[in-house]
């Protein structure tokens, strides 16, 4: 039998094991893939069908206005009622004419609700105003 001596045992090693960094990154990359989507909608909507494809605008100049069915008001992804909705809006229109403001509607949203965002829009000088729809299959 062969004892090991006390100098092998000092012996650095020379490779990394980068099994365990691989596994993490695969787990981190399935996590963002899977996250991603859901970042973009905040209210889980049905939108109506109709529309056609967007031209390419600036992301600064989008404001997004979603309506729910039980009338409730998002202005991007935050709560709020619709006069703090368009006091946000006002401010943003005063700090950037370029705006356009996406008014995200569930189908069965009532109509008034969204012709008071419409409304308050126009009513500030906001005119750029995409209602959103799902494209047609």
């Amino acid at each position: 039998m062969r004892r090991f001596s006390q100098r092998s045992a000092l012996v650095t090693l020379s490779e990394i094991n980068i099994t365990p960094l691989l596994d993490l990154a695969f787990v981190l990359l399935i996590i963002f893939v899977i996250t991603t989507p859901l970042l973009e909608q905040s209210l889980n909507l049905k939108l109506p069908q109709g529309g056609q494809p967007d031209k390419p605008l600036d992301k600064r100049d989008i404001k997004t206005v979603e309506v729910s069915p039980q009338g409730t008001y998002m202005l991007d992804k935050q709560k709020m009622g619709i006069d703090e909705l368009e006091a946000n809006l006002k401010r943003d229109f005063a700090a950037n004419k370029n705006i356009v403001v996406y008014i995200r509607a569930d189908e069965s949203s009532r109509w008034k609700d969204v012709a008071a965002v419409m409304n308050r829009c126009q009513r500030n000088g906001i005119t750029r105003i995409s209602p959103r729809m799902e494209p047609p299959k």
